[in-house]
């Protein structure tokens, strides 16, 4: 079996489009100085999905926490994307207001986005603390704010994964399957 015919028969998941959410973090961008939060919506756009929810907020945990439950209060969303605040800065508390809500995290997203950035930024990949998880079935990537950052994250791993990773997040457990 290919990859391809893999990702397909063990998705699970038949719909081509997603519901996400977009949330900037920085205390410097504004809507005029923003590059990111406008890239984020023209990838996801692009590939055929909806953005069901977008803002901004300042580097401050409690701001970071209350706007991503704020969009996993909404039923329709399914992805959650937030870019800025995973260096190392004294201000970057993206990782901290987030990653205690994971569920089950996605380890090998960040190890991969370092990977790849390693190739275009060289050392300097390893100041990044960009990582996934899931909060019940929906997807949670947190990105470095840097355009091209986005761009590679999105482009190289969120994107064309998002279908199969979904679908193996929402398959029933092994428990499940045999009761039915």
């Amino acid at each position: 079996m290919s990859v391809e015919e893999h990702r397909a028969d063990a998705s699970g998941e038949r719909r081509r489009d997603f519901a996400f959410g977009l949330l900037i973090v920085s205390d410097s961008r504004t809507d005029k100085t923003d590059q990111g939060g406008p890239l984020m919506r023209t990838l996801v756009t692009g590939a055929g999905h909806r953005v069901v929810a977008q803002s901004r907020v300042r580097d401050e945990v409690d701001a970071v926490r209350e706007a991503v439950l704020g969009f996993l209060a909404m039923p329709e969303t399914e992805v959650v994307l937030l870019s800025g605040g995973t260096g190392f800065s004294p201000r970057d508390v993206t990782v901290e207001a987030v990653r205690p809500l994971f569920e089950r995290e996605i380890v090998g997203f960040g190890e991969l986005f370092r990977m790849l950035s390693f190739e275009v930024v060289g050392a300097a990949a390893m100041l990044s603390r960009a990582t996934a998880g899931f909060v019940g079935t929906r997807a949670i990537f947190l990105l470095p704010g840097a355009p091209a950052a986005i761009e590679l994250a999105l482009t190289r791993l969120v994107l064309p994964e998002i279908r199969h990773l979904l679908g193996q997040a929402r398959r029933p457990a092994v428990s499940e399957r045999r009761s039915t």
